[in-house]
C-alpha cells in the first residue's frame, strides 16, 4: 500500500473535522453534516479503487482469467 493514500485520507479527515467544527460554531449543522458525508464519499471512493486494484492484482497473480 502506498503511504501517499494514507496521507490523503488523513488530510481529508483533518480538513473535514475543521470545516465541520467551523460550521457547527456558525450554527450551520446541516452543512456540517453534508460536509462530513461528502468527505466520507470521497474517502470511500479512494478505498473502493484500492480494493479493485487489489482484486486485479490477485487475479493476475493466480492467473484466474
Amino acid at each position: 500500500m502506498e503511504v501517499e493514500v494514507i496521507f490523503k485520507i488523513a488530510a481529508i479527515g483533518i480538513l473535514t473535522a475543521v470545516c465541520c467544527q467551523l460550521l457547527k460554531k456558525a450554527e450551520r449543522e446541516e452543512l456540517a453534516t453534508l460536509t462530513g458525508l461528502a468527505a466520507l464519499v470521497i474517502v470511500l471512493t479512494l478505498v473502493v479503487d484500492m480494493v479493485g486494484s487489489l482484486f486485479e492484482t490477485l487475479k493476475a497473480l493466480f492467473s484466474l482469467y
